[in-house]
């Protein structure tokens, strides 16, 4: 049994609390957000995030970060991609050497384009970072549906220790060295899903779909690799698996904002609609960014960001995405 802290109560916080509670271990869950707090302490659900999800009545729910992180042997850092930074530099004076902060947000940051275990790592060099990622929507697995994920970090046991903190009947936890794969798999799929949605939006198919995921893996394994992470890492759970999943549901923020994108909202008002961060839209800008910085070419997620900071039309944007250059679908296999 451990004492854990969740960072942040939203709906992914929300689902690992009850996850980790049923493995028995005591949990403190944090939120920034006063009515956030007073609402989880009364009603004990995330009533617009949430519904059914209820936290059971020992875990403990508190607005005071020092409350959180003091005495915690775990934090789990659930905090949205843009805020890793900024929550991290709160957490900095109560954070002792040796804690262990599994991060489960998955984005790039902006300005920087370091992935989200870089950044923790600058503003907490005491504690052990690690991360997890894969196929997990907040809505089933706070329902307890089963699915599996991959921690990373950057020692064994490490891994091994985050690992069976998580690993229930419901949820199976797979370890890997690959932190930067996992951590760009799970960054970059949001892009695509996004693309995803915007081809639903525009009322296309099944076919389009299966495409959009064939390619935009390819998309991201070429990054990836360019930028030093495993293929392997691209082609497992964080990675295509993942992506799968982000492309196809509609528990994906990022697909009902691309939906909308579709339909012809502009990016505000599609992000507005969906009530929730998009993630995909502040990582398109930093996986251009980091393309363009490696030589690496990345169509799809070039194409979403033309339309949600330029103006382009989807349905043009598709059109210069089916009408470029031909090429051999994989360049390093060889004629005969």
């Amino acid at each position: 049994m451990a004492n854990i802290s969740i960072i942040g109560a939203g709906s992914w916080g929300m689902a690992l609390a009850v996850l980790l509670h049923g493995n028995g271990h005591r949990l403190t869950v944090w939120s920034a957000l006063p009515q956030e707090v007073e609402e989880l302490s009364v009603s004990r659900e995330q009533k617009d995030k949430l519904p059914g999800v209820r936290l059971p009545e020992d875990i403990r729910v508190t607005g005071e970060l020092k409350e959180a992180v003091c005495g915690n042997e775990v934090l789990v850092l659930a905090v949205p991609s843009i805020y890793v930074r900024s929550t991290a530099k709160e957490m900095a004076p109560f954070v002792t050497k040796g804690q262990i902060v599994v991060c489960v947000a998955k984005g790039i940051e902006e300005e920087s384009l370091k992935i989200l275990t870089d950044v923790i790592g600058e503003e907490l060099p005491e504690v052990i970072v690690t991360a997890l990622s894969g196929p997990s929507h907040a809505e089933e697995v706070g329902r307890g549906l089963p699915t599996t994920c991959v921690v990373g970090a950057k020692n064994r046991a490490i891994a091994e220790f985050v690992q069976n903190l998580f690993m229930s009947p419901v949820f199976r936890v797979y370890t890997s060295p690959d932190m930067l794969g996992i951590e760009l798999g799970g960054a970059l799929k949001n892009v695509v899903a996004l693309a995803a949605g915007i081809a639903d939006g525009l009322g296309y198919g099944d076919n389009t779909k299966a495409a959009l995921i064939t390619r935009g893996i390819a998309e991201i394994s070429r990054l990836g690799v360019a930028l030093g992470g495993r293929w392997e890492t691209f082609y497992g759970l964080s990675g295509i698996g993942d992506l799968i999943v982000t492309c196809a549901s509609m528990h994906s923020r990022n697909r009902r904002a691309g939906i909308l994108l579709g339909k012809g909202y502009s990016m505000e008002e599609a992000m507005k609609e969906v009530h929730m961060v998009v993630e995909g839209v502040y990582s398109a800008k930093a996986a251009l960014a980091l393309a363009k910085g490696c030589g690496v070419e990345m169509p799809i997620i070039q194409q979403v960001n033309c339309i949600l900071f330029e103006g382009k039309s989807p349905s043009e944007a598709v059109k210069d995405l089916m009408l470029r250059d031909k090429k051999l679908e994989a360049g390093s296999v060889d004629w005969d």
